[in-house]
């Protein structure tokens, strides 16, 4: 995806993926991830999206998620819902999935730094269209997902620290 990444532990099966267009990779024919050809100084830090994990990507996959595709990196093998413009589905609201070959976890390789994922929000203008598309996917009872509505979609994580709870992202209003 002509990207490079840094993955944070959140937990023992989360983690924090920070990614950014990779300067040295060759052109690619294709949009990038999560609207990084389009990205602005003002755009650039920002919680842009979310993936959840699947056992079965074809049944939770619906056209609004985009089509699946098989992806490999550092000798593992995926499947990953992708859309063809390269935004995530419902401006991030809705998540990417994601089903891995095998039973392995990337955040099991990294180094526990004692931070967790509490608690997701998202604020959408239409919430409801995003409950719908999480109901499909059978994430609508997620227990770490707070849906609300909003002028805009926003997306913040909720971090326990050992220095207390921060957050990364902002809600509006």
């Amino acid at each position: 995806m002509g990207t490079h990444n840094l993955l944070l532990s959140l937990g023992p099966s989360v983690y924090l993926e920070v990614v950014a267009m990779d300067p040295d990779a060759p052109p690619v024919a294709w949009p990038r991830w999560f609207g990084l050809d389009n990205v602005t100084a003002q755009s650039a830090a920002r919680l842009a999206a979310w993936v959840a994990n699947t056992d079965d990507i074809h049944a939770r996959a619906s056209p609004a998620l985009g089509v699946v595709e098989q992806m490999e990196r550092e000798g593992l093998t995926w499947q990953m819902t992708s859309t063809a413009d390269g935004y995530p589905p419902l401006s991030g609201a809705a998540p990417l999935l994601i089903q891995r070959a095998t039973n392995f976890h990337p955040a099991s390789r990294l180094p526990d730094v004692g931070l967790r994922l509490r608690c997701l929000h998202i604020q959408h203008p239409r919430p409801d269209d995003v409950a719908a598309v999480l109901a499909h996917m059978a994430l609508d009872d997620a227990p770490r997902v707070v849906l609300t509505e909003g002028a805009a979609c926003t997306l913040a994580a909720e971090i326990e620290t050992p220095v207390g709870v921060r957050w990364l992202g902002e809600l509006s209003g």
